[in-house]
């Protein structure tokens, strides 16, 4: 079950969608009850989904990612946002802040920055993203210029050494409420081939079974889907890189309140809490966040 706060928590009502962004009209399919959906095995369709759900919900009218991008489930991601502001609440007499004074930094924004967006929407909290590759920030960059609602909101920054996660993008006057993150899961390029493979033949096996009269997924779909090699993985995986961020927040302690990544692998969380130990963090908080079947996670640590 979605936040209760999450706008996305119910059904997607395309009809309402596609007044918003008329280009999600022509991906919109009947299905064999009658009912009306869109090809998820299809790239196009998703990010034009998510671009309809931006401009309906957030009011960004101009918002893309280059091809090859990963393009992440709106409603998902906005349930990571409105756990951590019920987090902040704690903290604020159970009174979820809003507003400028509230600055939070996304580690690994991507090319499509959709927590900044969401956060920024939501809460009207002033956002930096962070990315190391350059083709990322140009595109973050680009959709905060041209959506007037996000300028001056939303700050992007490249992060010019990939062996540090808050060192080089962190100002030495800064202040953060807290950060986020969704770290590359994978541990290797072929690891995360495969992985995007078995998404492809999963979407079209579900559509199989929906009765679609759909072509199944092209080759390229794969290609479509799996996303820059940054944004999937990286030596060691999501522990390693979780491992870095623990280690290297110690020294960011008396900037940022909050420390907290998403954990997609359960069987990780054991060695993240040994970690988290070893520096001397003694206030954890995991967060379980339920969409149907499928249970994420992030855990939260402050010093």
């Amino acid at each position: 079950m979605k936040h209760s706060r999450n706008l996305h928590k119910d059904s997607y009502p395309l009809a309402q969608l596609v007044q918003s962004y008329p280009a999600l009209q022509i991906f919109i399919l009947t299905k064999p009850d009658g009912g009306q959906s869109i090809d998820f095995a299809n790239p196009n369709a998703v990010k034009a989904l998510n671009a309809a759900l931006l401009a309906d919900y957030y009011k960004i009218q101009n918002w893309d990612i280059p091809k090859g991008y990963l393009c992440p489930p709106v409603p998902g991601r906005a349930d990571y946002v409105h756990y951590l502001a019920d987090l902040l609440a704690e903290d604020n007499s159970a009174v979820v802040p809003i507003g400028k004074s509230i600055r939070g930094l996304d580690i690994g924004t991507g090319a499509n920055v959709i927590y900044p967006i969401i956060a920024n929407r939501s809460y009207g909290w002033k956002m930096v993203g962070t990315d190391i590759d350059p083709i990322s920030t140009k595109s973050a960059s680009t959709i905060i210029d041209l959506n007037p609602v996000l300028t001056g909101n939303i700050d992007i920054r490249l992060q010019q050494n990939q062996q540090h996660i808050f060192t080089g993008v962190v100002k030495a006057d800064e202040q953060f409420a807290f950060c986020m993150c969704n770290p590359p899961f994978h541990q290797s390029a072929e690891q995360a081939k495969a992985g995007s493979q078995r998404k492809v033949k999963n979407l079209a096996k579900n559509k199989s079974k929906r009765g679609s009269q759909q072509s199944p997924p092209s080759p390229n779909t794969t290609l479509n889907f799996a996303g820059q090699s940054n944004e999937l993985w990286c030596e060691g995986g999501e522990l390693k890189f979780i491992q870095l961020m623990i280690l290297e927040s110690k020294e960011y302690a008396h900037q940022i309140t909050w420390f907290s990544s998403l954990i997609s692998k359960k069987d990780n969380l054991t060695q993240i809490y040994k970690s988290l130990r070893k520096q001397g963090v003694t206030d954890v908080k995991t967060v379980e966040m339920a969409q149907g079947q499928k249970v994420s996670r992030f855990v939260a640590w402050r010093f």
